[in-house]
């Protein structure tokens, strides 16, 4: 069968960056960092003490009180950026087929900060269980796509996709395969995650995962760099529509790109560490540009996975020589990681974002905090270290991998 095309007509974003998708953008063209000492709880006694927070976040702002007391705060990450895309795409008018759109939705860990309070308040009482009737429906992953297409009375194909840090970028590649397929006329896809909690940065520290450079959180992401001592965790909610070409076209919708491709392989390795030699990355880039047969040489910027950790950066790197060859010189490469923070189950969402606005702005978001170079890692790669840089962008990839050996990358190319 001929297989349709599928371009993306919507962006929406609440990030460490900012609270819409041109506040977040900027910020990251300017190289800002959204890191800062911890302020949703008392993080005096963790090995960790800072993340990257959305800032000032106050949920009655967005909800009313019956509405909060109903959804985990990774929920309503996510309907907020689900909100502003489909606004920006003008999908919900009277003219879309509420039949055709459907909700796939990524996050890693999804309600942690529910469980964790039905949790300690249950152990801070006699052995009753007084549970909320809520707890189950706010905790589990696949409730905040269900809750978007209530909102939005959207009756197509409504999922979640949990694979770690791939979650989102997986949501993406399968709106984007269903689509093709002739499934759906769009998707509301994209990723949130809420994890900067007591148990959230407990158990990244237990696993010594988290950068520990309390005394400067603004430079403590470090992707590629020497010095990098774990990543820096993130939270917030981006957001794409992903629509059928013709669809689009029929109803004049604003085109930012088309998304031409997604690869999804297993490390098959280890719980938590990447394969040295970047086995699956390297496959998974590879069937990603394989979709659309895109030929390596066109790819313009990697928006790469680089999380600031000792193993991961460099196994992806081994893995972009291998799948570039002499091109891996000759392309722009940068961790936005460095400036948001890791979005763990959100990041391939917010990743895909900052390829799309390098696509439609010609600019690089810059990979900031490099100090020294690692000997490890081929530094004649363009990382675009610390500033932004100006360039035409017609093909752009984004790559997330995730513990369990999860890799997940998607293609966009200029219309």
């Amino acid at each position: 069968m001929e297989l349709k095309r599928v371009v993306v007509t919507g962006l929406g974003a609440i990030t460490p960056l900012g609270r819409s998708v041109d506040e977040t953008w900027t910020n990251l063209v300017n190289g800002v960092s959204g890191a800062a000492p911890i302020a949703q709880f008392d993080a005096a006694k963790f090995k960790t003490r800072f993340a990257c927070e959305v800032k000032n976040y106050d949920a009655k702002e967005y909800f009313d009180r019956k509405e909060v007391r109903k959804l985990d705060i990774y929920a309503q990450y996510g309907i907020i950026a689900a909100d502003q895309a489909i606004a920006d795409a003008n999908l919900g008018s009277e003219d879309i087929d509420a039949n055709e759109v459907g909700v796939i939705w990524g996050t890693g860990i999804g309600g942690i900060k529910t469980f964790l309070d039905e949790a300690t308040d249950f152990a801070k009482g006699d052995g009753t269980p007084r549970l909320s009737p809520f707890f189950i429906p706010k905790m589990i992953a696949d409730i905040c796509p269900g809750h978007i297409s209530m909102k939005h009375g959207f009756r197509g194909p409504n999922f979640g996709t949990v694979s770690a840090c791939a979650s989102s970028t997986n949501a993406i590649g399968e709106a984007y395969n269903l689509i093709r397929l002739g499934k759906a006329n769009a998707f509301v896809t994209g990723g949130s995650e809420a994890a900067i909690n007591e148990a959230g940065v407990g158990g990244f520290n237990a696993m010594q995962a988290l950068s520990t450079r309390n005394d400067d959180p603004t430079t403590a992401s470090r992707p590629f760099d020497k010095g990098r001592d774990g990543f820096v965790m993130g939270e917030g909610g981006v957001s794409l529509i992903l629509e059928e070409y013709e669809h689009a076209k029929a109803r004049g919708a604003k085109i930012y790109c088309e998304i031409v491709g997604a690869g999804m392989t297993a490390d098959a390795h280890h719980l938590t560490a990447p394969h040295p030699e970047g086995l699956g990355a390297k496959r998974v880039m590879a069937n990603a540009l394989k979709d659309n047969n895109i030929d390596p040489t066109e790819v313009d910027y990697i928006n790469v996975h680089g999380t600031s950790t000792p193993l991961g950066d460099i196994a992806e790197t081994k893995a972009i020589k291998e799948v570039f060859g002499d091109h891996a010189f000759k392309l722009n490469i940068s961790s936005t990681k460095s400036m948001t923070g890791h979005l763990l189950g959100a990041a391939g969402a917010i990743e895909s974002m900052a390829c799309i606005l390098a696509i439609k702005n010609g600019i690089v978001p810059p990979t900031i905090n490099h100090f020294e170079d690692d000997p490890e890692i081929d530094n004649e790669l363009n990382f675009t270290f610390d500033k932004a840089q100006e360039r035409p962008v017609k093909v752009a990839l984004s790559n997330t991998f995730g513990f369990g050996g999860h890799n997940a990358s998607v293609v966009f190319k200029a219309l």
